[in-house]
């Protein structure tokens, strides 16, 4: 599974995608992001937005695979049946 997990390094706290797991939706997360970046216009004003910011092209693509993970993950998830009434 392509789950968040928490990273820190001495005073800085983030977030990344777990490098274990499902190997196979991982790389399909990396796939989405970078047909975005290249076709996506709202992605690459993103990803201009920001570089302008001060971040790197690691952390911006860290993000965008954790949004792409939501995005898919409501995408696949089981519907649940509705109560009878």
């Amino acid at each position: 599974m392509a789950v968040p997990v928490e990273r820190s390094s001495g005073s800085r706290q983030y977030r990344r995608l777990n490098r274990g797991g499902d190997r196979q939706a991982n790389a399909a997360l990396h796939r989405i992001v970078q047909t975005r970046l290249r076709v996506d216009p709202r992605t690459q004003d993103y990803y201009e937005r920001r570089t302008k910011e001060g971040k790197t092209r690691r952390e911006i693509v860290r993000t965008l695979r954790r949004y792409a993970a939501r995005e898919v993950f409501h995408l696949v998830r089981p519907v649940q049946p509705q109560p009878s009434l």
